[in-house]
């Protein structure tokens, strides 16, 4: 895509309203701002694609990134009074780590120079870990497969019968336990440009306390925030990024952080997945809700899943629907800001074959005061 459409698009999002002052939430705008509004968003959403895919596809519901979600993120953008906002943790060897995957370890080196040169200068390395795992980070779709049938507990464990996304098979996928992901890695996900919605759990539904671990977050529970927040007028559109905010992240530098926490239901996941959202972000571990201590078998599985599956919204996300994940974003200023709805630009290391990313998500909206 060129500068200059790039450019039109902007000048597009202007033309239509994308001067006016935006209030939050933008239900209580002038009717002239709202209708203009509402006219880009039907120019937009003429601009996505839907399912099916092409044969082949990788990239699942992240194939809606076009002019479509980048004319909507153009509105978000040309707003006085819109500022960043940063949806990632601070990433350091002494942040919480989940015990899923290898601690990352920092090591930094002493200021080097050049003889005979002004020049001064540092460097550091990664020394152990697993970057895509910790801290926050973007599922990829070769992330999670599925059996037929469950697992027996015998080892070896049935690689052969392992399915993916798109119904690729283990052999497609990762064809020997040392090779990166030949289909459906991090690398292909693309850049996501698009528009987000904010839902604020911890307001609407837990009356301003963090939500407890092993909630659940129901369809019924996103309509009531949508409506809450001022949202009706517009809801949850095709290549919309969710981010719902949970107040989990107050536990971020407790032990217990990772032992647990409010989460998507299984109803809710294929709700968002009928709306044809790209991505959904909550400021928890698992995307999924865990009771505390589920993992490490001293309690069951919050109720509502298909039979058999331990987390069902990383199943049905990322075998069935293709949305991806984001665990651990930090969205305790935007929510504080009640910046229900912003332009998201979330950009994935294409590191080949990668399970995941680390992510520096940003969103770019108008706070409401």
């Amino acid at each position: 895509m060129t500068a200059r459409w790039l450019f039109g698009i902007v000048l597009s999002a202007v033309a239509l309203g994308g001067c006016s002052p935006s209030p939050g939430p933008l239900a209580e705008a002038p009717v002239d701002a709202l209708a203009a509004h509402e006219a880009l968003i039907a120019r937009s959403e003429a601009l996505i694609p839907g399912p099916p895919w092409p044969a082949g596809d990788e990239r699942g519901m992240a194939n809606a990134i076009g002019p479509g979600t980048w004319l909507r993120c153009a509105h978000h953008m040309s707003q006085p009074g819109a500022r960043v906002y940063e949806l990632s943790h601070l990433r350091s060897d002494d942040m919480p780590q989940t015990p899923w995957g290898p601690p990352l370890t920092f090591q930094f080196r002493a200021t080097a120079g050049v003889p005979g040169t002004l020049d001064a200068w540092h460097a550091g390395e990664l020394v152990s870990g697993e970057p895509g795992a910790q801290g926050t980070q973007m599922d990829a779709f070769g992330h999670w497969g599925t059996l037929a049938t469950p697992w027996d507990g015998e080892l070896p464990f049935p690689v052969e019968q392992v399915t993916y996304y798109g119904g690729y098979t283990q052999a497609e996928v990762k064809p020997a336990p040392e090779s990166p992901l030949r289909r459906l890695g991090i690398d292909k996900a693309p850049p996501i440009v698009t528009t987000a919605v904010l839902l604020d759990a911890r307001t609407y539904l837990g009356g301003g306390e963090v939500l407890a671990a092993g909630r659940q977050i129901q369809p019924a529970d996103i309509d009531a925030m949508i409506e809450a927040q001022g949202l009706a007028w517009r809801g949850i559109l095709p290549g919309d990024v969710v981010y719902i905010y949970t107040g989990w992240s107050d536990h971020w530098d407790e032990g217990f952080y990772y032992e647990g926490g409010p989460g998507l239901s299984y109803d809710s996941a294929v709700y968002l997945a009928d709306k044809r959202i790209v991505l959904v972000a909550l400021d928890n571990p698992f995307t999924d809700a865990v009771n505390r201590g589920q993992f490490a078998g001293r309690s069951k599985p919050p109720p509502g899943g298909p039979p058999n599956i331990y987390t069902p919204v990383h199943y049905y996300n990322l075998t069935k629907a293709g949305i991806h994940n984001i665990q651990n974003a930090n969205l305790r200023a935007m929510a504080d800001d009640k910046v229900w709805l912003s332009c998201t630009m979330i950009l994935p290391l294409r590191v080949e074959g990668g399970t995941g990313s680390p992510v520096r998500p940003i969103a770019i909206g108008v706070p409401a005061s």
